[in-house]
């Protein structure tokens, strides 16, 4: 994988993340965010303006007086309060509720991740193969825990059952397991029976699982505004061993905001409190006052029907035309915004992930080639080809007419190699 250059003395060089990476490419061949003449399905944020049926956006703030002071570390008090009552009414109907103690606030995903991370204990922590690219340097940097990765099978369509949760955790001796769900990139989706199963599991095993539910409102189904969560099927909200991550990020589309949280027990709350104290100190008081109204359940589930209105268009439009082009869909994504392509069916001159990407470019469209979702911290594995070389993570999250401009000019590249 590419590395960045040579650091200063006293300083290490810190590899840049998937859609980092591919960015900072194509802004050497003159991308700009926002460029009218670039098409980036390489995006890990949806679009962020009007839907049909969406709530009406937010374009400005009212800033309180006290709100020039820090916010609390583990979030606003009233914030905290509208969360756990999002998690109450949405998903714990007739159930032992969660309180504003069971929430820490945090800003930015990376945050809400580096907080857990940091609270672990020295235990094995079982992590997928392919996941979230940004886990490979955060399960790194930490030196209280062992990263441990689990293979999910392309043969399989990258399924992985409570069974096969049951032989890791014994078999590896993990303490806890990290995953993405729905899973980015490959957008498969723990839900249902197969979810309760797995929290029925962690609770009898004793194996913390951290649930990143970014992309929990991206749910491709026929029930509508269907949301999926871990904390659904947790029985103690203070002693089940479930800690879900969220935010306005991508479920609200409010990436710019840099508001997202934590649920779980209060226990471990605290302690990723603690931990804030020293890494980020807490979030943006004015944006955190300025979230409790777009936590209120009824304008989630509107906002929620929106998003999946309008992302299945997309998600058809990308499905439809990579197939058309000869990539494989190793399994249709039940979640998030992207489609995991595999090249190995075309033109041999692209049938290679960086490869495509780098041909890509030349077309003004970007993507990320599958080998950044190989998660390998510290680089501990031997150096070799990665197994997701072959793969590509296209995103729809941008409007509508963008993907299909860059599905026209990615058909085009694909025909002149036949």
């Amino acid at each position: 994988m590419p590395q960045s250059r040579p650091p200063i003395v006293g300083f290490r060089a810190v590899p840049r993340t998937g859609v980092i990476f591919v960015t900072a490419e194509a802004a050497k061949r003159g991308y700009r965010s926002g460029a009218p003449d670039w098409v980036n399905l390489g995006q890990g944020m949806p679009e962020t303006g009007p839907l049909p049926g969406a709530p009406p956006r937010v374009q400005s703030i009212a800033v309180e007086l006290d709100d020039q002071e820090y916010a609390p570390v583990p979030g606003l008090w009233e914030l905290r309060e509208a969360i756990a009552r999002l998690y109450n009414t949405l998903h714990r109907q007739g159930r032992a509720s969660y309180t504003a103690e069971n929430v820490c606030v945090s800003g930015g995903g990376r945050s809400a991740l580096t907080r857990a991370c940091a609270a672990l204990g020295e235990i094995h922590l079982g992590h997928f193969l392919p996941d979230y690219t940004a886990y490979e340097e955060l399960l790194g940097i930490f030196r209280n825990f062992v990263p441990t990765p689990i293979l999910l099978e392309r043969e399989k369509r990258y399924t992985f059952s409570v069974d096969d949760l049951r032989r890791e955790v014994l078999g590896r001796g993990l303490s806890a397991v990290l995953l993405s769900n729905p899973c980015n990139p490959t957008g498969k989706t723990v839900q249902g029976e197969a979810l309760a199963a797995w929290v029925r599991t962690s609770r009898e095993l004793g194996c913390a699982l951290i649930f990143d539910e970014f992309y929990s409102h991206y749910i491709w189904s026929k029930e509508p505004s269907r949301i999926v969560s871990a904390t659904e099927f947790v029985e103690d909200v203070d002693r089940d061993p479930v800690v879900v991550l969220d935010g306005l990020t991508k479920n609200w589309r409010y990436p710019g905001w840099r508001v997202t949280w934590a649920v779980g027990p209060r226990a471990v709350i605290e302690a990723m409190s603690s931990a804030g104290s020293f890494l980020d100190g807490g979030g943006s008081r004015p944006l955190q006052r300025a979230a409790i109204p777009l936590l209120d359940p009824d304008f989630t589930l509107r906002e929620a029907a929106a998003i999946q209105t309008a992302f299945a268009k997309k998600r058809a439009l990308l499905l439809g035309r990579l197939t058309k082009m000869g990539f494989e869909i190793d399994c249709d994504p039940e979640g998030t915004f992207y489609a995991w392509a595999s090249t190995r069916a075309l033109p041999k001159a692209l049938a290679d992930g960086m490869a495509f990407f780098r041909a890509a470019l030349e077309e003004k469209v970007i993507c990320v080639p599958g080998e950044f979702f190989d998660v390998n911290p510290g680089k501990r594995r031997a150096d070799r080809p990665s197994r997701f070389r072959e793969q590509v993570r296209f995103s729809f999250g941008p409007a509508y007419e963008a993907c299909a401009e860059g599905m026209d000019r990615l058909e085009r590249l694909v025909s002149r190699h036949r």
